[in-house]
This record gives C-alpha cells, sequence and structure tokens, in this order.
C-alpha cells in the first residue's frame, strides 16, 4: 500500500481507501452486516487505513458498522472520513435546500442540503457516537447547500478544529468557484469529487486548482459502481430496487464493454484483474491523492487493496489513455 499526506496537512492516509457508501444499503439493493464488517477488516489487514463514509450511507449504519468494525483496533492507525451536510429525519424544520426524495423501508424520506453551524456541531456530535471514537480525521460537507453562506460552514469547521473533534477539514463536490470562496475562510484539506476513466470533466479546471493550491483530491466512483469490472457485461444481474438500473444507462455501454475487454487484455498479462488496473490507474492521476473502492466482501476489499501492487509502464498508461479515446 502506498500512503499520502491529504493535501498541505500532516493527515497520512492510505491511496486505496475504503469507501463506505454500499454497505449502508441504502440504494445498493442491501447489504449483509457480516460481510460488510468482514469487508473493514479485510481492508485494514491489507494496509487500507483510511475509512470514508457519510451519516446519510444507510442512515447512520454506515457510520454504525464502522464503528463495530473497529472496536478494539488501534484508532491511531486508523483514518476515519465522513460527512456532514444532508438530512433526512426531519430536524432541519424546514432549513436548507430540498435535494431528493430517499426510500427507506417503503417510506419516502425528503432529504435536504444543510451546512448551518448549528446542524454540522449536531451531526458530528451523532456520527462520533455511532463512529465510537472521540475525533473524526477528515470532515467533509457532502454536497454544497445553497441555503448557507460557505463562510457560515468553514467558520464552523475551523471551530471544532480548535475543539479537537475533528483533526482536517474537507468538502465534496465542490467547484472551484466553491473552493476559493472557501479559502477566503479556511484552508481545506481535500474536495471528494466523481472521477473515473469514463468521467474525466475535472481536469479541465479542479485538478489544476488543486495542484497549484496543494488540495487533495479524493475522487468517488472510479469503477462507475461496478461498470468498469466487466461483470454486468456477463452474468451478473442488479436488484430491482438497485439505483445503479438507470444510473448506467447513460453510457454507450457497447462502446463501454469493447474496452473493457481492451483492459482484461492488460490485466490477464499482469494477473491482475480489471478492477485492480482501473484503480491503479486512476491512483496515478494528477493531483489524485486517494481513490475510495467499495466492497461488500472481504474477497472485493482484499484485492480493491492489492491494486496497489500492479505495475503499469508509462507505455501501458499511453495505450490505455488512447483506448478511452473510442469510448
Amino acid at each position: 500500500m502506498e500512503y499520502r499526506k491529504l493535501g498541505n496537512t500532516d493527515l497520512e492516509v492510505s491511496v486505496i481507501t475504503h469507501g463506505a457508501f454500499a454497505i449502508g444499503g441504502n440504494m445498493w439493493g442491501g447489504n449483509e452486516k457480516q460481510d460488510s464488517i468482514n469487508s473493514i477488516h479485510a481492508s485494514l489487514d491489507n494496509g487500507v487505513t483510511s475509512i470514508d463514509t457519510a451519516p446519510f450511507y444507510g442512515f447512520g449504519l454506515s457510520e454504525e458498522m464502522i464503528g463495530e468494525a473497529i472496536k478494539g483496533k488501534d484508532r491511531s492507525k486508523i483514518q476515519l472520513l465522513t460527512k456532514f451536510g444532508l438530512v433526512w429525519d426531519g430536524s432541519n424544520q424546514g432549513k436548507g435546500e430540498f435535494f431528493f426524495d430517499a426510500e427507506e423501508n417503503g417510506k419516502i424520506l425528503p432529504v435536504y442540503k444543510l451546512a448551518s453551524k448549528e446542524n454540522i456541531i449536531k451531526e458530528v456530535e451523532e456520527s462520533l457516537k455511532r463512529l465510537r471514537t472521540d475525533y473524526i480525521d477528515l470532515l467533509q460537507l457532502h454536497w454544497p447547500d445553497s441555503s448557507t453562506p460557505i463562510s457560515e460552514t468553514m467558520e464552523a469547521l475551523e471551530l471544532l478544529i480548535q475543539q479537537g473533534k475533528i483533526r482536517t477539514a474537507g468538502v465534496s463536490n465542490y467547484s472551484v468557484e466553491q473552493m476559493k470562496e472557501a479559502a477566503k475562510t479556511i484552508q481545506l484539506a481535500s474536495n471528494q469529487v466523481s472521477y473515473s476513466m469514463l468521467n474525466r470533466s475535472i481536469e479541465k479546471d479542479l485538478v489544476p486548482y488543486s495542484l497549484e493550491n496543494n488540495t487533495g483530491i479524493i475522487v468517488y466512483s472510479p469503477m462507475e459502481r461496478g461498470l468498469l469490472t466487466g461483470k454486468y457485461f456477463k452474468q451478473a444481474q442488479l436488484k430491482a430496487d438497485d439505483h445503479r438500473n438507470g444510473y448506467f444507462a447513460q453510457f454507450d455501454l457497447e462502446k463501454v464493454k469493447s474496452f473493457v475487454e481492451t483492459l482484461e487484455t492488460i490485466a490477464y498479462e499482469k494477473n491482475a484483474t480489471v478492477s485492480q488496473l482501473v484503480l491503479r490507474w486512476t491512483s496515478l492521476q494528477p493531483a489524485i491523492s486517494v481513490v475510495l473502492a467499495g466492497a461488500r466482501n472481504a474477497q472485493q476489499a482484499t484485492e480493491n487493496a492489492q491494486a496497489m501492487s500492479v505495475d503499469l509502464s508509462q507505455e501501458e498508461f499511453n495505450f490505455i489513455n488512447s483506448a478511452l479515446k473510442g469510448i
């Protein structure tokens, strides 16, 4: 495993970080608790020291399972990355920006973006309890909230750092303009954004900005929610309530299938999986500090961690980039 400092901070994280959205179950067709906990243990056993989650993942369930999984572990050797700013339980009392309607056990739950100082402090206390810890290594705003001034959100994060409840602060899904506005109040450690072989829009502006300002980029969906594994072109089937049924429709699936077959040839020569090849390629991109990789069980977690052992030559790297132009 390789470890990198996040932005200009002293927080060192594993390049492959355990992404804990899927183990929350909601939007992913459910989950098996023991498999989820085993996946976290396998990540830790294979050099992954960082775990990324959020209160919204499973409406608290993901954080709770992580808290259970790391019980008895050396906390100083684990980096917990979580978020705030999505409210679904009605506690916002009409405040915030409506985001979407989520479903839990047949019940519709309106989800709001809310990044006010009051809500941040409340959410942090709840996350600390679920995670069974007294500090969070990286606290991130989950989505921009247009109803709250950025300065108010950043001032609250600064306060939490001073109080020792969080070590560092970051954001998710921020534009360059929002990053610049936040920088007037606080120096952020990172910005977590969507990025993959099929979605490289951040290379136009966020990557140059991050390189210039020494800000880390944490990428989610590097596998495009499993599409780039190739398994959905074969025998694997999605459950009816899995959000990916609609998500995959945005891509030219025939072209993606052809590209994945190209990757399979390279992966075979390296005795690696396509997933490992994709994760390794992503980790080598400019300004990328962390690559989030989800896992539902120990086998997937182990495979993800071992992706950093895949050696890509410059020639192979260029070949993959050339093949991407055909998608």
